[in-house]
């Protein structure tokens, strides 16, 4: 299992929409607007890298929208 969260980017006035198509995709597992210099970030898993991309690639960014996105995949830390 591969987790990440995607920080959005997204157009004046479509936050609200975005969100609303973020939740339908399979894998995201939260989706919210923010303040700073994102608008939005998504908290998504994925069977594996390869699966990760295309739901970014091809889910995420084909949503009117959406200008630009910033993923930051989780790491696993092992406690000694």
């Amino acid at each position: 299992m591969v987790r990440a969260y995607v920080l959005l980017t997204i157009e004046i006035g479509k936050v609200e929409k975005v969100i609303e198509e973020l939740k339908k995709i399979p894998g995201v597992t939260r989706a919210d607007a923010v303040t700073g210099p994102y608008d939005a970030i998504v908290h998504i898993e994925a069977n594996d890298l390869g699966e990760l991309t295309r739901k970014i690639l091809h889910d995420i960014h084909n949503i009117d929208g959406v200008i630009d996105t910033t993923t930051a995949i989780v790491v696993e830390i092992e406690e000694s």
